[in-house]
């Protein structure tokens, strides 16, 4: 039966233009975003999971002349990237067990995977193995304890859900990834708790 989590995509979906209003233009992940980008081949290409409206992280690694695929489960969200930036790949799917059958130079997950429960979280750790280049680097934000919890959005209901950092990094290391960075409640970044690491088995510019 469908869970609080599943209904995320809907409150998304419904409110999209909501969300963008809500969402801003201020780049407060760019210190962070400069750290993944170092690790990038130049015209490197980035799957950005939970892409949302593609403002302002999306547009930042575009303007870095990067190729984005944005991956969003809410159409009303991915109607906005696709109308601001149509040179890009935008695709409505859910993230739970994708399978674009490419990989990516660089995988970022950014206060979207929070929104899976624990269980679906765990599985994601082979969506991102599937997706990244041998040496790719991954990003994402996380709580820090195991649960969930239901907050508010203007006025409905909002699910996060979160591993313990200890299975975060588990779970990483037993499919090859070595945590680069992590830092918790960072607040130079709103508090983010955020996840930098690479995949092994070659080279930053294969």
């Amino acid at each position: 039966m469908p869970g609080p989590a599943d209904e995320v995509v809907d409150l998304y979906s419904r409110r999209a233009a909501d969300w963008d209003a809500d969402r801003g233009r201020s780049l407060f992940e760019k210190p962070w975003l400069d750290r993944f980008l170092d690790r990038i081949p130049i015209g490197g290409h980035i799957l950005d999971l939970g892409c949302g409206s593609g403002e302002p992280i999306a547009r930042y690694l575009i303007e870095q002349n990067l190729r984005v695929t944005g991956v969003d489960a809410a159409p009303g969200l991915i109607d906005l990237c696709r109308r601001r930036f149509p040179e890009q790949d935008w695709i409505v799917a859910d993230m739970r067990g994708l399978a674009l059958g490419r990989r990516f130079d660089g995988l970022i997950a950014w206060h979207s995977v929070f929104h899976l429960d624990p269980e679906a979280q765990r599985e994601m750790f082979w969506v991102y193995a599937r997706h990244l280049k041998p040496g790719g680097v991954l990003m994402f934000t996380s709580g820090t304890e195991e649960g969930d919890t239901v907050g508010e959005w203007r006025g409905e209901p909002l699910y996060h859900g979160s591993l313990s950092t200890a299975a975060y990094r588990t779970g990483l290391e037993a499919i090859g990834f070595e945590v680069l960075a992590q830092v918790e409640n960072d607040p130079d970044c709103g508090g983010a708790n955020v996840w930098l690491a690479r995949r092994a088995g070659g080279r930053m510019d294969e």
